[in-house]
């Protein structure tokens, strides 16, 4: 089978060097100006570039759009009238509602569609991580191609039917997680600190969130602006976070310490019964991984974006833990940081208490009511621009610890998540 990949950016380029290490004739294309650079260091395993994707799509089996979304129709339009006879179409884009619209409008009929979505980021190899692979209009054998191949390449793969299933998990574990996270980096950005300075953010979860949120800000802008924003469910999820923010930020202020506990128990009873199976994250390990000195010094925290989190879940009726089926990294940890505070009894009664009474959090607070706001109005209004601005506006104030970042949240991923 002859595998061809228009677009050998982060994502392109990974499965590409999969494929090909694993025996498969692979072929590529991508912007004329990266054509240098990507020949020195992919035609040494035999990946051959071409000078298009008209090229590309005639000698493909299987053809794999790995563009950005917002190019995605342009790039079908020009290279549909290429593709051969029979052949297998996939993309990987990460919201498949406007790319199967996409393939119905400009695919030829003959073409079988079954697209998948890689869970994980350009800086991790694809053995052993989750992989939704989605039939949308293919024979069994065209199907069982596809399963062969990313069985080849060591995948974890997860089968959805339909590609509802996945845009609806999607914005569970992917939209809604990034902007919480994003939401924290724009907070410690407007106030001008960094955490890993700041006692409040020193030790356990706090390390989680802080590494989390700088490995996704160390990624490109167009990447989760297309997720939150071309998603049909995203927008509601993402407005219920900022609701649950809200109230729950208003109960603080007004010290409304019955309403308060009483909703957040209704919330955490529901979320994390005795049923699920937990995630259990390793203390040892979170606080292995710091920026910063020593954790006893650190000064309680009100965890308002957790506690947002599980509220927002519970009104929204989520089981998340049905929803690692399809996880990222980050989920997982955003999940494993939730259930280590909503199921130790004395944090949490900590976490109220500073979200109550303490006011020397409640400016950082603040901070992540508005930012909170700002991303849910950006998502809302359909402002890919924006999103992107705003996005690019915060990762520049972390620009100097992105890659280090980056770095110990790769180690702390694969640490944490050996269970």
């Amino acid at each position: 089978m002859n595998i061809g990949i228009i677009g050998l950016g982060d994502m392109g380029k990974v499965y590409a060097k999969a494929f090909a290490k694993a025996g498969y004739t692979v072929f590529g294309c991508d912007l004329p100006q990266n054509r240098e650079r990507l020949e020195a260091e992919l035609e040494p395993l035999n990946i051959k570039l071409m000078d298009d994707g008209n090229q590309v799509a005639r000698l493909s089996d299987l053809l794999i759009y790995s563009v950005e979304a917002d190019s995605m129709e342009r790039v079908v339009a020009q290279t549909s009238g290429s593709i051969k006879y029979g052949a297998t179409v996939a993309g990987q884009t990460s919201v498949k509602h406007p790319e199967i619209a996409i393939f119905d409008k400009y695919l030829p009929a003959d073409s079988q569609v079954v697209t998948f979505h890689a869970m994980h980021g350009g800086g991790f190899e694809p053995t052993g991580q989750k992989l939704i692979l989605i039939r949308y209009r293919a024979d069994d054998a065209a199907y069982q191609r596809m399963l062969d191949l990313f069985t080849a390449i060591g995948s974890d793969i997860v089968e959805l039917a339909d590609y509802h299933e996945h845009d609806k998990i999607s914005a569970d574990t992917q939209a809604v997680t990034h902007v919480g996270f994003e939401s924290m980096g724009t907070a410690w950005a407007s106030a001008g600190f960094f955490p890993w300075e700041n006692a409040s953010y020193l030790g356990g979860i706090d390390n989680v969130k802080i590494l989390i949120t700088l490995r996704i800000f160390s990624y490109k802008a167009h990447v989760y602006a297309g997720l939150a924003i071309l998603n049909p469910y995203a927008r509601q999820q993402v407005k219920r976070y900022a609701q649950s923010e809200s109230e729950l930020f208003k109960l603080m202020i007004m010290e409304d310490e019955q309403t308060l506990r009483s909703r957040l128990y209704k919330a955490r009873d529901f979320v994390f019964h005795e049923s699920r199976e937990p995630i259990m994250l390793n203390d040892a390990v979170m606080d292995e991984f710091t920026f910063h000195g020593s954790v006893e010094e650190r000064k309680a925290n009100s965890h308002l974006s957790i506690l947002s989190m599980v509220d927002a879940w519970y009104h929204l009726g989520v089981n998340p833990y049905d929803n690692l089926i399809a996880q990222t990294p980050p989920y997982r940890l955003r999940l494993g940081i939730a259930e280590y505070l909503f199921k130790n009894d004395e944090l949490l009664e900590e976490s109220i208490q500073t979200a109550l009474y303490d006011k020397s959090i409640r400016g950082d607070d603040l901070e992540f009511h508005s930012a909170v706001r700002e991303w849910s109005s950006i998502i809302n209004y359909g402002d890919m621009e924006g999103y992107k601005k705003h996005f690019n506006q915060v990762q520049s104030f972390f620009s100097h610890r992105l890659e280090e970042g980056q770095q110990h949240s790769a180690d702390m991923i694969r640490k944490l998540m050996k269970k």
